[in-house]
């Protein structure tokens, strides 16, 4: 039986869309700090890292991550 290698999925919100990523085409690691990945999502959406300074990330048990803006409530 073939065994193959789980891809890690970035899930992210921005400008209003919804985009699942491959992790591998961020050019980081799953263990990246909050800070590499909010700058490789800058670099992969051609913006300024400023675009997702107030974006949370948040680490799954699989090992996918979801990038989100913040949530201000009430």
């Amino acid at each position: 039986m073939a065994m193959f290698a789980k891809k890690v999925t970035v899930h992210v919100r921005y400008d209003g869309k919804s985009y699942d990523l491959p992790l591998e085409d961020l050019r980081v690691a799953g263990a990246a700090a909050d800070d590499e990945v909010r700058s490789a999502l800058a670099r992969h959406f051609d913006t300024s890292a400023s675009a997702f300074a107030r974006h949370v990330v948040e680490r799954h048990a699989t090992g996918n991550l979801t990038v989100r803006p913040e949530a201000v409530f009430g």
